[in-house]
């Protein structure tokens, strides 16, 4: 099970951490990604990590969002930085059971386990 949390309001160029709690299992058995679904839009990803830190990020935020993971705690975090009105979305976090050190999928029928969403609203 997946828990996403820390969304809220942010003018642009501020900045938001959410974070993202796996209960049941152990966070160091997948690969961890985040997505985003705008109002009318597909949900899209933004980035993931894989168990022992291999990282990828989308183009449009790569430089301003960061992932981490505490696999100790369970959690995967997203560091918003540099935050803009097109960011606003529902931030989604996904686990795939992977031993891999490098592959991080960008689809989101690759990953088997969602969370609940958090939203993020970025004002102009």
């Amino acid at each position: 099970q997946l828990q996403a949390s820390g969304g809220g309001f942010v003018q642009a160029g501020g900045s938001l951490n959410i974070s993202c709690v796996v209960s049941g299992d152990i966070l160091g058995s997948y690969v961890m990604g985040w997505f985003r679904q705008a109002p009318q839009k597909e949900r899209e990803f933004v980035g993931g990590v894989t168990w022992n830190g291999g990282f990828k990020y989308e183009d449009s935020v790569r430089g301003r969002f960061t992932i981490s993971r505490d696999n100790a705690k369970n959690t995967v975090y997203l560091q918003m930085n540099s935050l803009k009105p097109e960011d606003t979305a529902v931030y989604y976090c996904a686990a795939q059971r992977s031993g891999s050190s490098w592959w991080v999928p960008r689809t989101k029928n690759e990953y088997v386990h969602w969370g609940q969403g958090t939203l993020v609203t970025v004002s102009s």
